[in-house]
C-alpha cells in the first residue's frame, strides 16, 4: 500500500487504532501486518509462489520472487538479470542452512527476527553474503547493544572481517573506552597478534587513569604463552607511558621485573625513564626549556568537565573552561553564550548538548534556558521555565531535565518542573515538601534527591527524594549539618553532601547519604571552605570546584577519592569565581578541541609554574622580613634605668 507523505501519519493513525503494526520505511510507505502475515501463509502453503531455493543440506524453500527482491540486492540481480536465457526460478544456495533460511524468509515477510547470542553472528554473515541489509543492521545492532569488556575484543575482530565499519568502529572505542575491564576479564585479549596487541597499548585513546593497568595488561598477555611471547616486551613497554608511573611502583614492579632483567634490549628504556623520573624530581634547578618525552605524554580523556558561567570580579560571567583530567590542566573555551553572563544556574547535559537553566545576571532573576551543542558549538534558546529560578537545583533523569526550587526575586519557591528536549516543553511536577533556593540536587536509582538550601528565614538541613513514578516527594533523613549554597552528587551509590554554608560560616565537611538505610555517614575534610561551588563526577572521583570561602571567591580544585577516602589537590581554574555550574560529557567526537592542546610542553609548563611559586614564595617571605624590621625600627626604646637601680643590680654580679 503506498500513501501520499502528507497523508502517512492520518493512515499511520487509522492502523493503530485497528491494532495492527506497521512496518514504515522511509519516504512514509507502510504494510501491515495482517497482509505481510497473508502473504507468509502463502508462502507456507505454496500458493503463488514462482521460486524455489534449494539448499546443501537438502532443504527447499518455495518463494515469491518479487518479496525476496524488495528486501535483498542479492536476489533482485538474480530474479532481473537479462544474462540468462530463461527466468531463474529454480535456485541453488551454497553455504546456506535451512535454520539461517528459515529466520530470513521469517525476515522477508513479516519483518521480524529473532537474535540470540547463538545465531547472531551466523546470520549477519549469511545476511551479508545475501544482502540482506536490513537484517545485517539488526545483527550489529544486536551485537553493539550487546558489548562487554568479555566480547568486545572479538565483535570488533569479526567486524573488521565483515567489513561492518560502524560496528568495528563502535567495538574498538568500546575497547578504549573500558580498557581496566577489558584488561582484567577478557580472555580474547590474551589472543591478540603481537601486532594489534602494540596498536591497543599505545594508543592515545586508551582510557587510563594509571599506567600500571597497561602494564598489568602486557604481562598478562605475556604469560599467557611466555616462551615465545616474552621477547615481545622491548616494543610493548615503548607504547606504555612508563613516565607516567608512580616512581616506587616502577622501581618495584617494572625495573626489576624478570621479563625486563632479562632482555638486553630492556635496557635503553629503562634508562631514558629513570633519567626523566630524576628530571621530574630536579625541574626547578633545570636550565632551558624541558621538553616532555612520549614515555611521559598523557593520553586522551574519555570524559570532559565544563565549567560555565559563575561570579567574579564582582561581577556575573559567561567565562568557559573544560578541564583535561589527564594533563591535569584547564582549557579555554572560546565559544561562550552570546546572549551574556549568568550566574547562580544549573546546567544539564543530554547528549552532547549542555543546557543552562535559569539563574541571575546581577539585575534580572532568569526563567529562561539556553543550549550549547558541544560538537558543533552552536548556542540556542530553549523554551522558557514556568518560573524564575536564581540559586536553582537542576538534575537530570532518563533525558528528563529537573529543574527545583531557587527564588524568583521575591519568594523563595519549592515548585518543580521537569524539560523534555523531544518536544521543548517544560511540564509542572509535584512541588516539594518545603521552599528551597540555593539547594542541590542531583540523580540516583531512577529518582532525584534534594538536599540544604534556604528557605527564607533559616538554613537547612532537610533533605527529600522524588519518584517519577508516582510523581511525589519524600522528606527523608535530616542532615547531620545545615547546609545552603551546598554541593550534591551522587557516587558509588550514595549522595554526597559536601561544603555549604550553615549560616555563621562556609563549611569544608561533607557527609553522604545511603539510601538502603536512610542515614548520613560523615567523610572526610574539603581543604578549603566553600560555599557556591561546582561538584562533578569524573574519572570515579569527585570534583569540588572555586566557591566563596568566606572571604573571597576561589578558583582552587580538589577532588575525593573514596577508594583512600581522602582529598587530592587538582589544578585550579584560569579565573577565580563562585556560583559557577559544572557538568561532563562523555565520548565526545571532537574531544580534541577540548584538551590540552602542547602535550609536549607539560613539564616546562609546570616547571615555570613551580618556579613562579618559588619567587613568590621568596617574595612574600622578604615582604614578611621588611615588615617585621619597620615594626622593630617603630618601636620606642626603653628609658635608661636610674643610677640607684643600676648600682643595685651590680651589686647582685
Amino acid at each position: 500500500m503506498e500513501v501520499d507523505q502528507n497523508d502517512s501519519n492520518a493512515k499511520s493513525d487509522d492502523c493503530s487504532k485497528n491494532a495492527q503494526r506497521l512496518i514504515a520505511e522511509n519516504g512514509g510507505r507502510c504494510m501491515s501486518t495482517q497482509a505481510m502475515q497473508s502473504l507468509y501463509d502463502l508462502r507456507q502453503n505454496n500458493l503463488l509462489c514462482d521460486a524455489v531455493l534449494r539448499l546443501e543440506d537438502g532443504g527447499i524453500f518455495p518463494i515469491h520472487r518479487a518479496i525476496l527482491s524488495a528486501c535483498s540486492t542479492y536476489f533482485r540481480a538474480l530474479f532481473t538479470t537479462t544474462l540468462h536465457s530463461r527466468e531463474k526460478t529454480d535456485v541453488l544456495l551454497p553455504g546456506v542452512s535451512s535454520h539461517m533460511m528459515n529466520l530470513l524468509l521469517e525476515y522477508a515477510y513479516l519483518r521480524t527476527l529473532e537474535l540470540n547470542r547463538d545465531n547472531v553472528c551466523q546470520l549477519l554473515v549469511t545476511a551479508d553474503y545475501l544482502s540482506i541489509l536490513g537484517v545485517l543492521e539488526l545483527c550489529c545492532d544486536y551485537l553493539r547493544q550487546n558489548l562487554a569488556p568479555e566480547n568486545c575484543i572479538g565483535v570488533m575482530r569479526f567486524a573488521r572481517e565483515h567489513f561492518c565499519k560502524g560496528l568495528e568502529t563502535d567495538a574498538h572505542r568500546y575497547v578504549m573506552r573500558h580498557f581496566v575491564q577489558v584488561a582484567q576479564k577478557s580472555e580474547e585479549v590474551l589472543l591478540l597478534p603481537i601486532s594489534e596487541l602494540r596498536g591497543l597499548v599505545g594508543a592515545d585513546e586508551l582510557n587510563v587513569k594509571s599506567e600500571e593497568a597497561v602494564w598489568e595488561l602486557v604481562l598478562r598477555w605475556i604469560n599467557h604463552d611466555p616462551d615465545p611471547r616474552k621477547g615481545h616486551i622491548v616494543e610493548l613497554m615503548k607504547n606504555i607511558r612508563l613516565g607516567l608511573l608512580d616512581t616506587q611502583f616502577f622501581l618495584e614492579n617494572v625495573k626489576d621485573h624478570p621479563y625486563v632483567t632479562g632482555n638486553e634490549a630492556c635496557r635503553p628504556i629503562i634508562i631514558e625513564t629513570l633519567k626523566f623520573l630524576y628530571d621530574l624530581e630536579m625541574i626547578t634547578q633545570k636550565h632551558g626549556e624541558v621538553p616532555t618525552p612520549e614515555i611521559a605524554r598523557p593520553r586522551v580523556p574519555h570524559e570532559i568537565l565544563f565549567a560555565l558561567g559563575g561570579w567574579s570580579g564582582g561581577s556575573p560571567t559567561n567565562y568557559m573552561e573544560t578541564y583535561d583530567t589527564r594533563a591535569d590542566r584547564w582549557v579555554k573555551v572560546e565559544e561562550v553564550d552570546p546572549t551574556g553572563p549568568r550566574a547562580y544556574h544549573g546546567t544539564a547535559v543530554v547528549g552532547f548538548n549542555i543546557y543552562v537553566i535559569g539563574g541571575f545576571d546581577g539585575m534580572d532573576y532568569f526563567n529562561s534556558c539556553r543550549c550549547f551543542n558541544a560538537v558543533t558549538k552552536v548556542w540556542r534558546e530553549v523554551a522558557p521555565m514556568n518560573a524564575r529560578r536564581c540559586y536553582v537545583s537542576v538534575a537530570v533523569l532518563n533525558d528528563l531535565v529537573y529543574a527545583m526550587g531557587g527564588y524568583d526575586g521575591h519568594h523563595r519557591q519549592n515548585t518543580a518542573e521537569r524539560y523534555n528536549f523531544r518536544t521543548n516543553q517544560w511540564s509542572l511536577i509535584a512541588p516539594m515538601n518545603v521552599q528551597r533556593s540555593d539547594a542541590s540536587a542531583t540523580m540516583l536509582n531512577d529518582k532525584i534527591y534534594i538536599t540544604g538550601g534556604f528557605n527564607g528565614q533559616e538554613c537547612m538541613n532537610s533533605a527529600e527524594v522524588y519518584d517519577p513514578e508516582t510523581n511525589q516527594w519524600t522528606l527523608i533523613s535530616a542532615m547531620r549539618s545545615r547546609r545552603s549554597g551546598v554541593s550534591c552528587i551522587a557516587y558509588h551509590s550514595c549522595v554526597y553532601v559536601i561544603g555549604g554554608f550553615n549560616g555563621i560560616s562556609r563549611m569544608c565537611s561533607g557527609e553522604k547519604y545511603n539510601p538502603a538505610t536512610n542515614s548520613w555517614t560523615q567523610i572526610p575534610d574539603m581543604y578549603n571552605p566553600r560555599s557556591n561551588f561546582a561538584i562533578e563526577v569524573i574519572d570515579d572521583m569527585i570534583f569540588a570546584i572555586g566557591g566563596f570561602n568566606g572571604v573571597t571567591t576561589i578558583y582552587h580544585v580538589e577532588c575525593y577519592d573514596e577508594r583512600t577516602n581522602e582529598w587530592y589537590e587538582a589544578t585550579d581554574m584560569n579565573i577565580y569565581r563562585s556560583a559557577l555550574s559544572a557538568c561532563v560529557i562523555m565520548g565526545l567526537p571532537n574531544v580534541y578541541d577540548y584538551i590540552h592542546k602542547h602535550r609536549e610542553r607539560l613539564m616546562e609548563e609546570k616547571r615555570q609554574k613551580l618556579l613562579a611559586l618559588e619567587v613568590q614564595r621568596t617574595q612574600q617571605q622578604q615582604q614578611q622580613q621588611q615588615q617585621f624590621q619597620q615594626n622593630d625600627n617603630n618601636q620606642i626604646p626603653p628609658p635608661p634605668p636610674p643610677l640607684a637601680q643600676l648600682e643595685h643590680d651590680n651589686s647582685q654580679i
